[in-house]
């Protein structure tokens, strides 16, 4: 509600009724926080549809009301009662056998939004539990009796909220494990693909506004996941993150100038240890968590670059940083694509530097890194270099299979050489499980012959399922 009247504030004192429900609405969407924020941004939108463009009176109000609350249930993937749905339903159904007279609708407002708020103690069973209301239904009843207040010019009495029956210790958070806010700019088709995709992610599932705009909520186990299928649909922006089952924020211990690197194999890790980084751990193959990069980049410093070192990690890294922004900590995502990338970014990074000047350094350094690897085909599959098979061994450069060979150590040192150019000056090879270490000796024996100018830097990476990451710069 500050973000809805802060652009009220913005208005000029000549705005029309249409202009300032308009405001009003984009307002509320922009700063709407939580599932019951986020709804009611909703809801106003209703309201602004119809009074927009009415005279204001009684029966403009009761249409108003009514169209909140469709609004605002619409918007709810799979509704729960003993939430601000009830509260809105109620005060609806309320006034519509109302008279004309706005005071008098108001009025029958306030009072059915006290009554509804009273009942949702026993419409949910956490609620009962602990004998208290919903805070977003309490927050939406004080919303209408401003309103009332406003209209008849006197407040009907402040509504005592009743005290917790019993003294409870929080449970465990039963389900999904984050929850998971952003912007997004996008069209409706894209939404309604959005919505499927989400609801199958997780539950508690809200998407609001329109007009290309809209504000995303949804409560899912894979963070990552969630903010991925956001850049699917369009252009998600001010990702918030939140830990479910966090009773409180943890402590930063971090201070200075840090930078956060996501890891696949222990030599990897020490790799980046080695050279002052906070190291994430994860499996190949896989994305880690979002809590313990949102840790790292907390633990690390005051301001922070993060390497997420490949492309399926980068939505986690940045659903991290934005969550991390909100603590006050300065953050920035180098999206490096692998982990020879993250190496050289890592390489050129220096703290006396100005934040933005180191920023933009180490993405130098990683975009000028060629990347390419080593792996054997499990399935048959169509590739950029034709139909592989069972067994094959693929050569990827830049993140496309360039070639289809039958031994590693031939594909290896092919595709070495192709991404070597004439300018090129050192060529990284991290070995990985599966015979990585004589690869690497081959490779680094043949450009000792080839390519005599080259340095040559080999890593123990430790790595499954690739033996050999390779990097030019």
């Amino acid at each position: 509600m500050l973000s809805a009247a802060e652009a009220l504030d913005g208005l000029p004192a000549e705005a029309d009724a249409a202009r300032t429900w308009r405001a009003l609405a984009h307002g509320a969407l922009l700063g709407a926080r939580g599932n019951s924020g986020v709804i009611v941004s909703q809801a106003l939108r209703g309201m602004a549809e119809v009074l927009g463009g009415a005279a204001g009176g009684g029966r403009d109000l009761r249409r108003g009301l009514a169209r909140a609350a469709e609004t605002a249930r619409e918007a709810v993937a799979r509704p729960v009662e003993g939430t601000v749905l009830s509260v809105l339903a109620a005060v609806a159904h309320a006034v519509e056998g109302a008279s004309d007279e706005l005071a008098e609708v108001a009025r029958g407002a306030a009072s059915a939004a006290r009554a509804a708020l009273g009942r949702t103690t026993g419409q949910l069973e956490a609620l009962a539990r602990g004998g208290v209301v919903d805070a977003g239904a309490a927050g939406l009843t004080l919303i209408v009796e401003s309103l009332a207040a406003v209209v008849t010019g006197s407040y009907a009495g402040r509504y005592e909220v009743p005290a917790p029956a019993v003294k409870v210790r929080p449970a465990p958070v039963e389900g999904p494990a984050y929850e998971v806010m952003y912007l997004l700019e996008a069209d409706d088709a894209a939404v309604a693909a959005l919505r499927e995709e989400l609801d199958r992610l997780g539950d508690s599932l809200v998407v609001v506004g329109g007009d290309g705009l809209w504000n995303v909520h949804v409560h899912v186990d894979d963070a990552g996941a969630a903010v991925e299928a956001g850049t699917r649909a369009g252009r998600p922006y001010r990702i918030r993150v939140t830990y479910l089952d966090a009773p409180a924020r943890p402590h930063r211990a971090g201070h200075g100038r840090g930078v956060v690197a996501v890891a696949a194999g222990d030599g990897i890790a020490r790799l980046f240890e080695e050279a002052g980084a906070v190291v994430v751990r994860r499996d190949p193959g896989t994305s880690p968590p979002l809590a313990p990069v949102l840790e790292a980049i907390r633990r690390a410093g005051t301001e922070v670059v993060v390497l997420p070192n490949d492309t399926g990690v980068n939505a986690v890294a940045l659903a991290a940083a934005e969550t991390a922004r909100e603590d006050g900590v300065t953050v920035s995502v180098v999206p490096t694509r692998s982990t020879v990338q993250g190496v050289a970014a890592l390489a050129v990074h220096d703290p006396l530097r100005r934040f933005d000047d180191d920023v933009v350094a180490m993405a130098d350094a990683a975009g000028h890194t060629r990347h390419g690897h080593v792996w054997v085909a499990d399935r048959a599959a169509m590739t950029s270099a034709g139909v592989c098979r069972p067994g094959d061994v693929l050569g990827v450069i830049d993140g496309d299979v360039a070639l289809i060979g039958t031994a590693l150590p031939d594909v290896a040192v092919e595709i070495t050489s192709r991404m070597l150019s004439a300018g090129s000056e050192l060529v990284t090879l991290i070995t990985g499980l599966g015979g990585g270490e004589e690869l690497a000796h081959v490779v680094a024996a043949h450009l000792a012959t080839a390519r005599p100018d080259v340095e040559v830097a080999v890593h123990a990476g430790g790595q499954g399922g690739y033996p050999l990451l390779i990097g030019v710069e």
